[in-house]
């Protein structure tokens, strides 16, 4: 179960219609897990969720929904937009390189 509803991030992306759920759920899956990867902890750590957080993840399956048949040869490919990883600095459990 994801923490940002569906009905939420098609609100934040503008959609109408449930001809693309399954698709997005997925991405909201995908992009909750990508951001617990990230900060190193669940977001069900979380209670309630952060607003800031809720903001990454709607950017991010924004990001997976607008750039899904986004191809690239020879160039190097963003895995999250500079906005998402601004945001989720401050909730990084480490860092590479602090001694672990």
């Amino acid at each position: 179960m994801t923490v940002v509803s569906l009905n939420l991030a098609k609100q934040h992306m503008k959609i109408d219609g449930t001809a693309e759920d399954e698709l997005i759920a997925l991405y909201l899956d995908g992009a909750e897990t990508w951001i617990s990867n990230y900060i190193g902890r669940p977001l069900t750590e979380f209670d309630p969720l952060p607003a800031d957080m809720k903001i990454a993840i709607l950017r991010l399956v924004s990001f997976y929904y607008e750039c899904r048949n986004l191809a690239t040869f020879g160039v190097s490919a963003q895995l999250a937009p500079m906005g998402v990883t601004s945001i989720l600095d401050s909730y990084r459990e480490k860092w590479f390189g602090d001694g672990e």
